[in-house]
């Protein structure tokens, strides 16, 4: 995600760190909700637009390594969208990769709020998702 800017590289837009979403569903519930298995209608749709995955640009279905060359990131929902699919088929091309300099997907605002609140380490997931964004950054 860092190596793409948090940028999604089908469609150019800008993705966030996924613990801050995290972080918003602990704070906000009822607004924000989370559905471990991100069921529709009990998880809310940012989810789908927002959160980083990586894709591989030519399937590996069809022959596509499964290496750091044939990666992209990709939000969820496209991840979705584009499934096993050629991207000449879809008619998709890839953005540029983004500027982390630019565009950091919220990841050292997360560290710091985490950092200013150190009980949120006692959560779980929170605490997996910082040590993940420290680890990380170090590479």
């Amino acid at each position: 995600f860092i190596y793409d800017g948090f940028t999604d590289r089908y469609d150019g837009e800008r993705l966030i760190f996924p613990g801050v979403l995290r972080l918003l569903s602990d704070t906000f519930p009822n607004e924000f909700p989370y559905h471990p298995n991100w069921k529709t209608g009990a998880c809310h749709q940012w989810y789908w637009v927002l959160f980083p995955t990586v894709d591989h640009i030519e399937p590996v279905t069809d022959g596509g390594a499964d290496a750091p060359g044939n990666w992209v990131t990709t939000s969820m929902l496209n991840n979705l969208i584009k499934s096993n699919t050629p991207l000449e088929t879809l008619g998709w091309n890839i953005a540029p990769r983004g500027n982390f300099n630019e565009w950091d997907g919220l990841i050292y605002w997360f560290i710091n709020y985490v950092d200013e609140n150190t009980g949120l380490l006692q959560i779980t997931h929170i605490n997996n998702w910082y040590k993940a964004a420290i680890r990380a950054l170090k590479t």
